[in-house]
């Protein structure tokens, strides 16, 4: 990296945690067509998971990784071990206030501490000037913006358009673990979120009347368990009462095991 920083190019970073699948490919296509170096990371980070259960059965597939990766153009897959992450205990943490508090915040206790912690220790080992990250990861996204913002980093944040598949479900390493019947039912949470989007379009201004719309919707699939539905700033993802701009329509659902987001931007006109 050093060679290709001295030769002037502008060095992109794609962190993941690997089992890659197109939404990533997305983020590693954006990243060859604006850089000159693209480097994808895959980690799984243990210290941002919740459930040790969810840790254990989070899919590992560094051989594909690779291979997935360097057929889009990524010169460097950087695939650390847990070791050389975290050769010591760790003592220091980044903590994102506000940001991180609602929606996944509110129900995965130090996850963000846990995504922002590491993700800060990989701009320091690649020292990119770009990151690619995918909107599907709404709150994250804003938290790694605000964590750069307020820490000074000189980096670029990249926000990455969620790609889908042909029924509205989001692209997600987690996908994999539905079974055919919820994989079948799945696709209903977009069809929720594209419901409030469009009562938002269509002019409603107060979020509970819209809120209440969408998990009247979910209601009717009771194997879907919703763990929010809320109705957030795009930039704060604080929910708000009274929609005056655009707004993101955010959600987590659980099916049988496997835990489920999604959000729209939803403008109103």
């Amino acid at each position: 990296m050093s060679k290709a920083r001295r030769a002037g190019k502008t060095i992109g970073l794609v962190p993941t945690m690997g089992a890659l699948h197109a939404g990533h490919g997305r983020l590693i296509e954006q990243s060859v067509r604006e850089c000159g170096l693209t480097v994808v990371s895959v980690f799984v980070n243990s210290i941002q998971f919740d459930r040790q259960d969810d840790f254990d059965l989070y899919p590992r597939t560094l051989a594909e990784d690779v291979k997935f990766a360097e057929a889009l153009g990524a010169q460097i897959v950087f695939a650390p071990s847990a070791t050389e992450m975290y050769p010591h205990p760790q003592n220091s943490f980044v903590e994102v206030e506000k940001v991180a508090e609602p929606l996944c915040g509110k129900f995965r206790p130090g996850h963000f501490r846990g995504v922002a912690t590491v993700v800060l220790k990989l701009f320091h080992i690649v020292q990119p000037d770009r990151a690619y990250f995918g909107e599907k990861d709404a709150q994250q996204l804003a938290v790694i913006r605000r964590m750069v913002r307020d820490l000074n980093v000189p980096i670029e944040i990249v926000g990455v358009p969620i790609v889908r598949e042909s029924d509205g479900l989001a692209l997600s390493s987690r996908n994999r673990r539905l079974s055919p019947e919820d994989r079948r039912i799945a696709p209903v949470l977009h069809e929720a979120l594209e419901l409030a989007s469009k009562a938002i379009a269509e002019g409603a201004r107060r979020a509970p009347e819209v809120q209440r719309k969408a998990l009247a919707f979910l209601a009717r699939h009771p194997e879907i368990r919703v763990e929010y539905l809320e109705i957030v700033d795009p930039d704060e993802m604080q929910p708000v009462d009274s929609i005056t701009g655009p707004v993101r329509v955010a959600a987590a659902v659980w099916l049988g095991g496997v835990r489920l987001i999604d959000n729209v931007l939803a403008v109103y006109y």
